[in-house]
């Protein structure tokens, strides 16, 4: 049974109302401090995935063409548009967010934290690795990273943050349930280089996130479908 994408949901409604409520009330060296945390956290999980990998040379290949590939068709410009095609329904529900921020501010930090929520190695990993191995463990660290970031976006931009969790609900479950369907395809090698290079993600997001070094982390999600068939053929070959 797929369960997390219900809990990183909750965490993220319930963070976002509790940052709604408390408003300006948080102290910003606090926000700045956390943000700085999240981003320890992220490299932290992602140098322990690293760890798990079984063919090096699978996982780096994996990585590069992924990158490549994503660079090539500008995935990430193409998460930025599709984000940004939801800006005429947070116009019509939350027109400027019931706080202090000017409507053109509201919207591009709403965006921002709908790629970061939804469209997050993290998540996708997290979702896709759930319904291979039934571990739920990536997304309960997001969960917990997501309800302490939608309390602090949410004391600006009020309670249109809660409405993030449909999106990126929805794709967690298509992911989840997507792979499930291939885990009788699937080896202990192929999951290990699949973790493995999920961890790389969460690396490059950690950096991203602290603010060390700005990856593309979304042109990167390619390697996450590379991997398991790159690996799967190192493995019978080498």
């Amino acid at each position: 049974m797929i369960i997390g994408p219900y809990i990183n949901a909750l965490a993220i409604v319930s963070g976002a109302l509790i940052g709604a409520l408390l408003g300006g009330r948080i102290p910003e060296r606090l926000q700045i401090n956390l943000t700085l945390i999240f981003g320890l956290c992220s490299l932290c999980m992602g140098i322990v995935m690293v760890a798990k990998v079984a063919n090096m040379p699978a996982m780096i290949l994996a990585v590069l063409l992924g990158a490549i590939l994503g660079e090539i068709i500008l995935l990430e410009n193409g998460i930025n548009k599709l984000a940004s095609s939801a800006k005429g329904i947070v116009e019509k529900l939350f027109a400027h967010g019931g706080n202090r921020l000017s409507h053109e501010e509201f919207l591009s930090k709403f965006v921002a934290i709908m790629i970061l929520f939804s469209f997050s190695g993290t998540g996708i990993f997290g979702a896709i690795n759930e319904g291979m191995t039934g571990d739920i463990s990536i997304l309960i660290v997001k969960s917990f990273l997501d309800f302490f970031t939608a309390i602090i976006f949410a004391t600006s931009l009020g309670y249109a943050v809660a409405s993030i969790f449909i999106p990126q609900t929805l794709l967690q479950l298509l992911l989840a349930y997507s792979a499930v369907s291939i885990i009788p395809f699937v080896s202990p090698e192929m999951r290990a280089d699949f973790a493995a290079v999920g961890g790389v993600l969460m690396i490059a997001a950690g950096f991203r996130i602290c603010n060390i070094q700005l990856f593309r982390v979304a042109n990167m999600l390619p390697a996450l479908l590379l991997v398991m068939p790159i690996s799967h053929y190192w493995t019978v070959f080498f």
